[in-house]
């Protein structure tokens, strides 16, 4: 399949990803404090969500990925959102992210993608769940609460699916499966949320298994890991290449510590005394373990995706 990301890959050492939307929103002043996190900023403050993608490319991000994350239809109308107004939000998410990508093609001639997020069923419930992976739902209620925002991507013209942050094995299973109902052609990224010490999803589901599934979905591009500590990431990411033959995916978190019951991050320990050099730093340990796209989760800035940048380059040359 000669689909727009495969072209990437060939023509990028290594793909840049973004990073966090939601830590930039709240540097422009926008709330991301109630459930929905940051997915009202598409009907409360548009531009800023615009500035977050531009800044993110400006940076040097190969791939603007779309800010829809939470943003699922259900939590919409819990909200208060009519049908047709939460399926707005899905299309003016990717609207902004082709803007911001048209714009930095006109401007420098590089082509960028447009990935559209969809996270895991953990997060409508907005409790820090897609850190646990401790909620049940059959094979056909995952795909049906999956299927309103796929096909609303799909038909604004995202060019890839990042179906990310993924913490349990049925919900992978019943995503995977909807890819091949209602995406045949559209290739994708697969990348998990996993426990501390990298060696599973976060309901205990071995990686093995998860590469298994992979094996038998055409569409997957990458495979991954994503929204966990720097080490961790690495753990999960060698783990993962002695099990599948796919290319890998890394985006960790800047280091800092999730309270889900107060919605606030912690920078005890971690990895945030690096700074800007927090992902440029292992840029080289992750290549070699055979990540091909990299970049960053929560509480990442454009300033660390523009040192990333900076040191594919560098390592390309």
């Amino acid at each position: 399949m000669n689909d727009a990301l495969t072209r990437l890959l060939a023509q990028r050492s290594t793909v840049v990803l973004d990073g966090a939307m939601a830590t930039e929103l709240e540097k422009l002043g926008v709330d991301t404090s109630g459930p929905l996190w940051s997915a009202l900023a598409m009907r409360d403050a548009p531009e800023a969500v615009l500035n977050v993608h531009r800044a993110y490319f400006a940076a040097g991000a190969d791939v603007a990925t779309t800010n829809t994350y939470q943003a699922n239809q259900e939590a919409y109308r819990r909200a208060g959102l009519s049908e047709d107004e939460s399926a707005e939000m899905v299309r003016i998410a990717v609207r902004l992210a082709i803007r911001a990508r048209e714009e930095y093609e006109a401007a420098t001639g590089r082509h960028g993608l447009v990935a559209g997020s969809i996270g895991p069923y953990g997060a409508y419930l907005a409790d820090g769940s897609e850190y646990t992976g401790a909620y049940t739902l059959t094979n056909k209620e995952f795909r049906a609460f999956h299927r309103p925002r796929l096909r609303l991507l799909l038909e604004a013209g995202v060019d890839v699916l990042a179906l990310e942050t993924m913490p349990q094995g049925p919900e992978i299973r019943a995503l995977l499966g909807l890819l091949a109902e209602d995406a045949p052609d559209v290739p994708a990224w697969l990348s998990l949320s996993v426990r501390d010490d990298g060696g599973a999803l976060r309901d205990g589901t071995g990686l093995e298994d998860v590469a298994d599934w992979s094996r038998e979905c055409p569409q997957l591009r990458l495979l991954g890991v994503n929204c966990t500590g720097m080490e961790t990431a690495t753990t999960a990411l060698s783990l993962l290449a002695d099990l599948t033959g796919l290319p890998l995916v890394v985006y960790p978190n800047s280091g800092e510590s999730y309270d889900a019951a107060a919605k606030t991050w912690s920078t005890s320990g971690g990895n945030t005394g690096l700074g800007d050099n927090l992902l440029a730093r292992t840029l080289p340990a992750w290549e070699e373990l055979g990540a091909r796209a990299v970049g960053g989760c929560c509480r990442t800035t454009p300033a660390q995706i523009r040192a990333l940048a900076d040191a594919v380059g560098q390592a390309a040359v």
